[in-house]
């Protein structure tokens, strides 16, 4: 029995030891450098949301060219995965440390030379065509990004801390979606307000992210490698992590993927840039610009406090206990979300936006975590990077386009309203069948353990 246990939870002296000074340098770099990175992914978004549909789509007509917007945002979820089996392949066999420096730098590129794009109206055409390629390799970024950062977070912690270790990389997404919010606060409210925006002040934000990015690729450079996977070189047991993952856990992943589609579906109503559009623009409720983007980081500050709670929870109580709660709270998000939305009183808005963030913000928290402790050392970094772009993709990549599409039909609010609900149902439904492997061994000795079922069924 002993043995058994010391088998699911690790050995306490196998565990790599971290000072504090350690501690704080893994968390700095991996908040940092994620929140740099999600800020650019979603500084896009919210741009494109509030003026690319008439600098880069004009000629196809307002309601079309919102829809070509929507579409050119979740069309870099599509090679989301693309990056993931890049890095996923790299980050098993090269290490994490190296991954993590080139996708920083490949976000923080692209996200600068949309600030210099020349629009529709200077170069026709190929304005749009270039704005998607570049979009769609900050997919590809984006799809590679995830993974290392989380496993340089939980695989430099101990077992008991786990959860907490977790939650680093994880607050860099709404920490993310709160600068690029305050940026366009003071953009859209300031300094470039009205047409001014419209005219030049959206491309501030693209720009700046050069300096951002040489922050963020200056403080990874400074954290050593992860050392579950310096024990995985030395056994030389990282040659063919993809041909392994596929071969034995697709089951995993498409079942994991589905907890993912939920929460992204859910939390790319803001992140993908839908409600700032719906709320904002003439065609749909026509509120104050600056108010609405001050809702949106009022709410980061939400979603990043709950992801930090539940990972520490999850420490405390379970995966999947904390999950499964997050999962309730998002189909009672997923209900009532529009409705309140749909009032055009800030007060109820700002209540509906507070519900989501609580909701994504408690299932995100553990996520990491959760995934982390899924897939045995030797392709964690593929498995865990590939079924978040699959899940993604199927939750997140189109999201604010159907929302979109089915907000103009009658009944739109209560039709979105019902297709945020199916997605956190099948969410919430995929949890279930999973085992909670809290506190499980993470290093290459304990594989076997590792790769014994997570269903519930086994």
């Amino acid at each position: 029995m002993e043995n058994s246990q010391a088998e699911l939870h690790g050995s306490t002296l196998a565990l790599p030891t971290s000072s504090a000074s350690r501690t704080r340098k893994i968390a700095i770099a991996t908040i940092v450098g994620t929140t740099i990175e999600w800020y650019d992914y979603f500084i896009y978004a919210a741009v494109a949301g509030l003026v690319f549909n008439q600098l880069f789509f004009k000629p196809a007509g307002p309601a079309f060219a919102t829809l070509l917007v929507f579409a050119s945002v979740g069309i870099s979820f599509i090679f989301r995965p693309f990056g993931a089996f890049i890095a996923g392949y790299f980050g098993d066999k090269f290490g994490r440390k190296t991954v993590l420096a080139a996708t920083l730098i490949m976000m923080g590129g692209t996200t600068t030379l949309i600030g210099l794009l020349p629009t529709y109206d200077n170069v026709g055409i190929i304005a749009p065509i270039i704005l998607i390629l570049l979009r769609i390799l900050q997919g590809i970024s984006a799809g590679g990004e995830w993974g290392g950062a989380v496993l340089m977070a939980v695989e430099h912690a101990p077992t008991h801390k786990r959860g907490l270790f977790s939650s680093f990389p994880q607050l860099g997404v709404p920490l993310g979606l709160l600068l690029a919010s305050l940026v366009l606060v003071i953009m859209t409210g300031y300094v470039s307000p009205g047409e001014e925006f419209l005219a030049w002040g959206w491309r501030i934000p693209f720009i700046c992210s050069i300096f951002l990015f040489a922050l963020g690729y200056w403080i990874r450079r400074s954290v050593e490698e992860s050392p579950i996977f310096e024990e995985l070189k030395q056994k030389g047991t990282t040659q063919k992590p993809i041909r392994e993952l596929f071969g034995q856990y697709k089951k995993v992943i498409f079942s994991s993927a589905l907890l993912i589609a939920g929460t992204t579906a859910l939390g790319y109503m803001t992140a993908g840039g839908f409600i700032q559009s719906f709320t904002t623009n003439p065609n749909g409720l026509n509120l104050e610009r600056p108010i609405i983007l001050a809702l949106i980081s009022i709410s980061a500050v939400i979603w990043t406090f709950f992801t930090w709670l539940s990972a520490v929870l999850s420490d405390k109580f379970g995966r999947k206990p904390v999950y499964i709660f997050g999962s309730l709270i998002q189909i009672i998000t997923a209900l009532v979300l529009f409705p309140l939305i749909s009032t055009g009183n800030y007060s109820y808005i700002m209540s509906g936006l507070a519900l989501l963030s609580m909701g994504i913000g408690i299932t995100y928290g553990v996520q990491a975590v959760f995934y982390s402790e899924l897939f045995p050392a030797s392709i964690r970094f593929s498995g865990i990077s590939i079924t978040y772009a699959i899940g993604s993709i199927i939750g997140g990549a189109f999201a604010p386009l159907i929302a979109a599409a089915l907000i103009g039909k009658v009944n739109g609010i209560y039709l979105v309203s019902a297709y945020l609900t199916v997605m956190s149902v099948i969410a919430f439904l995929a949890i279930c069948i999973f085992k909670d492997r809290t506190g499980i061994a993470l290093e290459p000795d304990a594989e076997e353990t590792q790769k014994k079922s997570p269903f519930i069924w086994k």
